[in-house]
Order: C-alpha cells, then structure tokens, then sequence
C-alpha cells in the first residue's frame, strides 16, 4: 500500500503542478526491444540482477507500468537503461521528478554500456530532462558502485552533485573465496558447533539435502515449492506473502523460469527426506548473485532452516567459478544473514539534479527528505 504524508511547507502546490514529469513521454518498459536489453545486460558496467527485462515486467505489473529512460549510441545501439515511475506513483507526491522503478526496492543500479557510461548518463538525464523532470530519484542504489560513479562524473562537468536522502549498508558475500575457509573465519567454533547440532536434529526428519533448480522446467517445480513455503509463514498469515498475490506470484514464476533457461536465475531447496523446508530464490548476472526472498517451514524453526540454507548456498556461490559477488538484499543489520555474509554493500537513496541553478531542486530533496524522517519516525512508533 503506497504511503501518504502531508505535505511540507517547502513545496507550494501551484509551483509543482505545472511543472510534473511527465513519464507518459518516455518508453514502456514492455515496449523496449527485447534482445536490445538482453544485449546490453552483457555489457553493463555494473551488473543488476533486478533490472533483466522479464524480472522488470513481472515485478511492476500492470498498476504503475514503468517507463524508461533509454540512451543509444550513434549508431543505434541501446547504451543505458533506467526503468522509472512518476514521483506521484512512487510517493504519492506531486513532485516534478522521476524515480527509479523497483516495488520490492532490491536495487536499482541503472544498466550502463561499460564503453560509454558516461555518454548513456548523459543521455538519459537528458531524455529525464526532456520529459519535464527537474530530478531523478535514484533508490537503492549501489552508493560506490562504477554506474553511480558515472552519473557522478556528468554531473560535475556542470558543477552539479548528487544528494544523499538515505545511506546504509547491507550483508554481502565476497564468493571469491573458499566457502569452508569463509565461514570458518566469520562464524566462530561455538557457532559452527551449533549450526552441525541443528543440522543433525534437522536430519532426525530425513536426509539434508541441498537442491539447485537451474533448468526451466527444474525452476518451475521449485518456485512453486518457494511460493507454498513462504505463504506457509508469517507472510502468509499477514496476507503478504506472493501467494496470496496470485497474479504477481504467476509473473515472477513465469520470470524465474524464461530467466533459468538463460542461466540467470536458480532456486535452491532445504529438504529434509521428502519434505521441504527452506527454499530461495537467487537471480544471476554476469559475476553477480542476488538473494530475492526466503521461505520456510515453520514448524522446523528449531532447526533454523533459513540459516542451514544460506549456509548451503553460502558453499554453492563460492564454488561457482562465475560468481564473485552475492547482494543479500536484505535490510540493514539483518539479524539472520548479517553474521553469515560479512561483507558490506552500501547502498543508498539519491536525488540528481537535471538543471544548474534550478529553484526546484532544493525544495524537492527537502520534501523527499522530509518523507524519509517521518517514515523512519513512524516504523519506530510500531515496533514500541
């Protein structure tokens, strides 16, 4: 359900209305030659998972279809790509700004040409321009990461900066290294003795096995298994679960299996015999793993079968030749993966500016970051 907040004395309505962006301008997501995108996903600057065409489609739906800001090189070929939302969808805000487009905010690391970042940058601040934006709102995105450094560098050339609404870090897992060497160094003895006595309980049930669903048709079992798991929990009985979002758990299914059969999505599986515990869902591109969502059984809690599968898959990433780096895309301070994967990834809530001096831009950082305070102050008065 998209917040609402009252409107701040820094945003007066008659200077916002005329002046809205007007995403309607730009092109569909949908629309966006398929295999364009696909071509350009293998020479990203910067890989993003979240922004593989299918993964885009299914993750929107049919209530805010993004569009996209797009940049093309001299000869035609597709260089960049952003897929946003009008502020208003994204905030319920009449702001004249576009923002990156992800409902399950993982990470919105645009897609770059690594040979002309810095040109697809422009271009595409440039289309944002043209749409009648007077900034863009990058969230989730990756705060060191080469594409952010590339919009960086643009904007500098016109003595410009981006501004900082919302900086944290997250768990990540440097899958270049041995992965028994890994845990053995971040998890101490204690805790490793304890991870084995919950995997021998777990094994009083059946045998622990730890499954990989790389195929199309592996996928499409396996994410109908994901989906009962996570709807079995917590999710379920609050209703938010995807399975009780039939027409999006359909897109994502259809998703992970077009994806699978490119090699760009796995679904791992936690069983005990013949019952299943614990599944995931982890999309791939180039020499990235991202960690979408978890499910499992609760009526195996004690056994803790969300870390014995991270665990699992901790071991299958850093095994993996192509795989170097795994985003957890989870919360800050998770309690679960954070003392797994002890790397850190920053990620953050940027607003650029599209126009030297521009009257707008200061009150548009001032409302948005007014809009952060109060949703952080009102997340603290429901968890007392």
């Amino acid at each position: 359900m998209a917040e609402t907040f009252p409107s701040t004395p820094f945003v007066h309505r008659r200077a916002v209305a005329p002046t809205t962006a007007a995403p309607g301008a730009l092109p569909e997501v949908a629309a966006i030659d398929k295999a364009a995108w696909c071509d350009l996903a293998t020479r990203v600057i910067e890989p993003n998972g979240y922004y593989l065409p299918e993964w885009v489609i299914a993750a929107n739906g049919d209530d805010a279809v993004p569009r996209a800001l797009t940049a093309q090189d001299s000869a035609g070929r597709l260089i960049g790509l952003l897929p946003v939302i009008s502020c208003w969808h994204a905030f319920r805000l009449p702001l004249p700004a576009l923002v990156s487009a992800d409902p399950f905010r993982s990470l919105d690391t645009p897609l770059l040409d690594r040979d002309a970042a810095d040109d697809a940058a422009a271009r595409m601040m440039a289309q944002a321009r043209a749409a009648g934006a007077r900034a863009l709102v990058l969230r989730d995105v990756a705060r060191e990461g080469e594409a952010m450094a590339a919009f960086t560098r643009v904007l500098a050339t016109e003595g410009l900066s981006p501004r900082l609404i919302n900086g944290w870090t997250r768990a990540g897992l440097d899958a270049s290294r041995d992965g028994e060497a890994l845990l053995r160094q971040d998890l101490d003895t204690k805790k490793l003795k304890n991870l084995r006595r919950l995997e021998r309980r777990l094994g009083e049930h059946g045998e622990v096995r730890f499954t990989v669903a790389k195929t199309a048709d592996e996928a499409a079992r396996a994410f109908d298994i994901f989906l009962a798991l996570e709807d079995s929990g917590w999710k379920g009985r609050r209703g938010s679960s995807l399975k009780r979002q039939p027409e999006l758990a359909s897109r994502l299914r259809s998703a992970a299996i077009a994806l699978a059969s490119r090699g760009q999505c796995e679904v791992i599986n936690l069983s005990a015999g013949a019952t299943p515990v614990a599944a995931g869902v982890v999309l791939r591109h180039a020499d990235r793993a991202y960690f979408f969502k978890l499910g499992i059984d609760e009526s195996f809690a004690r056994c803790s079968p969300g870390v014995l599968l991270t665990l699992a898959l901790t071991r299958h990433l850093c095994a993996d030749p192509d795989i170097r780096f795994a985003d957890s895309t989870a919360s800050a301070q998770h309690p679960m993966i954070d003392p797994i994967w002890r790397g850190r990834f920053a990620v953050g809530d940027l607003v650029l500016p599209l126009r030297k001096r521009d009257p707008l831009f200061a009150p548009i950082v001032a409302t948005l970051s007014a809009r952060d305070r109060l949703r952080h102050f009102a997340k603290r008065l429901l968890k007392r």
